[in-house]
């Protein structure tokens, strides 16, 4: 039995066990909202003794999660200004995307969509950092409350129906008029303070993940992004696929060429090749255009990471450059490769360095290249301690499994922490930025008024990133 096949069973039981269990508990289901809680005192013992016990240390953190939480506020309000722009301005990236913007992050919604820059996401993974996540978050409420005397009535967790009972929700609920009797600031304090936790909770675990990477992966090939080119004259080109150019331009360039395989292009003697992809990707082109070099590793496709040369295990750039100075041009090799679990062979004959005369290529480098769209520069930025050139391999079969655990455990304390401080009503910014309002101008009706307009700002701006999602779809 595979993986999904477990996860997919535990999925099944978790459903029928939470379904059974409120059953049995029903009289303790109460509906608030759009969301169904299960009151409890679970926890409260342990939040009353944090919040008492560590007065001191608490202050000092309320100064702390505040002004993280103005932080996150502002970035926020920054990258959700910055998605918008993308979807205004590139629907083609919001095309490649293809999930609606308000999507809740559900068991194999990458894989479902097939966003292969994103490890999978299994239900087992949700379940995990879902109890961690909330839990904090939540726990680190009740502790601020306590801390500022402000009664707590019920733990829990909740629900929404339409997600049942995948999308669930710790909660610690606070008794509302000991809440507002309380100072703005002590307020604030307890509402930054679940966003707090995540922060905290997301550089805990980009700590682990970097040291469980660290020692349980190995560098095992090497990664290369593009084969060797130049940059070539438009003007010099004489010839594409043996018809005879005079004055060459990019239109005609891009006319001649065939539609599948590599075309053919003559500068000043030598052969250059590109396919009719390469060619659209240089739109605009007038001077001078990327060509890549009549070379080995081109004419034979080699693609996926490079891990051995002549059986010889490579492990990095430095193993490579010097397994291929034991070889002249000219000389015949094989290349192993591996992309994803696919391992194959190519047997070459090496080529000549057009700028080393003497020296043998394969004619494959790597190009360090700035990540299009919001979404990818994430990713790639929690993956920034790896070497995108270098391919790595697990030292144990669960390494990977246990990474990618990690890995959305970082993800989803950042994003929530970033998505709880917007300043609207659905979420603890809403009321946060209230009492901003509420402090500097000591007026309820001004801040109630500040509160309502950028909250049905923000829901506005929804509603066009929804509209702007499909519309990128119509051609």
């Amino acid at each position: 039995m595979n993986f999904v096949a477990i996860d997919i069973s535990l999925l099944v039981i978790f459903v029928i066990f939470i379904s059974s269990f409120l059953y049995i508990k029903r009289k303790n289901l109460k509906k608030e909202g759009l969301l169904f809680l299960y009151k409890t005192t679970w926890g409260i013992k342990l939040i009353n003794k944090i919040g008492k016990k560590y007065k001191k240390t608490l202050t000092f953190f309320s100064y702390v999660s505040i002004g993280i939480g103005y932080i996150l506020m502002v970035s926020m309000l920054y990258l959700f200004g910055k998605i918008i722009y993308i979807y205004v301005a590139y629907p083609s990236v919001v095309r490649a995307i293809k999930i609606p913007p308000i999507t809740p992050l559900l068991p194999y919604l990458p894989q479902a969509f097939k966003l292969d820059f994103l490890p999978p996401f299994y239900f087992t993974y949700w379940i995990i950092i879902l109890a961690l996540i909330a839990i904090t978050h939540e726990f680190m409420h009740g502790i601020f409350m306590r801390r500022y005397d402000i009664k707590i009535k019920s733990t829990g967790f909740g629900f929404f129906p339409f997600f049942f009972p995948i999308f669930l929700a710790a909660f610690v609920e606070q008794d509302e008029k000991s809440m507002q009797k309380s100072s703005s600031f002590k307020q604030m304090a307890v509402l930054a303070g679940g966003t707090f936790a995540n922060v905290l909770t997301a550089i805990l675990f980009f700590g682990i993940m970097c040291i469980f990477f660290i020692t349980a992966f190995a560098p095992a090939g090497v990664v290369f992004n593009t084969y060797s080119y130049s940059i070539v004259g438009m003007a010099g080109i004489t010839s594409m696929n043996n018809i005879s150019l005079e004055n060459a331009t990019y239109a005609n360039i891009l006319n001649l060429s065939k539609e599948e395989g590599l075309n053919e292009i003559e500068y000043k003697n030598k052969t250059y090749l590109i396919n009719k992809v390469g060619l659209k990707e240089q739109k605009g082109a007038t001077t001078y255009i990327a060509l890549y070099d009549d070379l080995p590793a081109i004419n034979a496709e080699i693609d996926g990471a490079i891990i051995k040369i002549n059986g010889i295990s490579i492990k990095n750039w430095s193993d490579f450059d010097e397994e291929i100075l034991k070889y002249s041009p000219n000389d015949n090799i094989t290349i192993t490769t591996k992309e994803d679990d696919l391992i194959k062979d190519y047997e070459i004959m090496l080529g000549e360095d057009p700028d080393n005369s003497g020296k043998a290529v394969i004619g494959v480098s790597y190009v360090e290249q700035k990540s299009k769209g919001f979404i990818r520069q994430i990713v790639d930025g929690l993956s920034s301690f790896k070497k995108k050139y270098i391919h790595y391999e697990p030292k144990f079969e669960l390494a990977i499994f246990i990474y990618d655990l990690l890995w959305w455990v970082v993800l989803i304390s950042i994003s929530i922490a970033l998505m709880n401080m917007l300043p609207m009503g659905l979420f603890d910014g809403g009321r946060f930025f209230y009492l901003t309002i509420l402090s500097l101008t000591k007026s309820k009706k001004k801040a109630e008024l500040w509160f309502k307009i950028s909250t049905n700002f923000l829901l506005s701006l929804f509603v066009l990133l929804m509209v702007l999602w499909g519309v990128s779809f119509i051609k």
